[in-house]
């Protein structure tokens, strides 16, 4: 009798384990496969982050540094100095070096194109900064693309190409060659960009370009107009008619009295 009670409370202790032990996995199997899902469904870690690199959105104009350096206003109010990515244009405020030919030119038109205030389109570069912290990303205006635009001016180059920064490339090396067969802007100086950046030794070239000869200068072998300054150095340019044209020491020549006149000269009363 004692031994089929006891036989009785060990198959039900026996059970009472058996069913604990299924419950416990079944719990285990069930928090392997939520656990499985989770990790098929949720983006890792490096993919939320690469989600955020190369994004767009709109930002508000603080003040345009020169033409390719830009602070910026981000929708939630931090502000940001951005690089223009993949164009150079010539120095206006860098620290050791002068104003460089088509600098002014450069920063004028980004100024007029981006005034404070006004709303551009920011996509961010893969690579979202330079080793000084600004920000890298391409602008965009009305739809146009800044970077491109500064191009399309002769205004800028195509410059400091590092992968992954390299989605625009080909479309931002043709337009450069189109600005490079006219001639225009930066490409208008004979050897002033290189590939490490703007020749210096050249600086003065635009200014002496300026002050070519006027097509009359050129094309007049035997100017007949003399330039003299008298004893109270006073200019005066005497024609072939005047009275005094004959015994005037010339001093400088030229072929029509408007040449004469922006030289300095005024006219003989005689």
């Amino acid at each position: 009798m004692l031994q089929s009670y006891l036989k009785s409370i060990l198959l039900v202790c026996v059970s009472i384990l058996l069913l604990t032990a299924c419950s416990e996995t079944e719990t285990i199997e069930e928090k392997t496969e939520n656990a499985t899902a989770q990790q098929i469904n949720s983006p890792s870690k490096e993919e939320t982050v690469q989600e955020k690199k190369g994004s767009t959105f709109t930002a508000e104009i603080v003040k345009v540094i020169d033409g390719d350096t830009v602070k910026i206003k981000l929708p939630n109010g931090n502000k940001e100095t951005v690089r223009l990515l993949l164009i150079d244009t010539p120095e206006t405020v860098h620290p050791s070096k002068a104003v460089q030919p088509f600098g002014p030119e450069a920063s004028q038109f980004s100024k007029e194109l981006m005034p404070p205030g006004s709303k551009v389109e920011v996509e961010t570069g893969i690579s979202e900064r330079d080793k000084y912290g600004r920000l890298l990303a391409y602008f965009y205006v009305d739809g146009k693309m800044v970077n491109k635009m500064l191009l399309e001016k002769g205004l800028a180059r195509v410059a400091y190409v590092y992968a992954p920064n390299t989605k625009y490339l080909d479309e931002l090396e043709a337009v450069q060659k189109e600005a490079q067969k006219k001639a225009i802007g930066i490409w208008s100086i004979e050897n002033y960009v290189t590939s490490k950046g703007f020749n210096d030794s050249v600086a003065d070239t635009k200014d002496k370009k300026q002050k070519e000869p006027t097509v009359n200068e050129q094309t007049c072998e035997n100017p007949t107009i003399k330039g003299n300054i008298n004893s109270k150095g006073d200019k005066i340019y005497h024609l072939p008619s005047g009275a005094n044209y004959d015994v005037t020491k010339a001093e400088e020549m030229f072929c029509t009295e408007e040449e004469a006149k922006a030289a300095g000269f005024r006219p003989s009363q005689r």
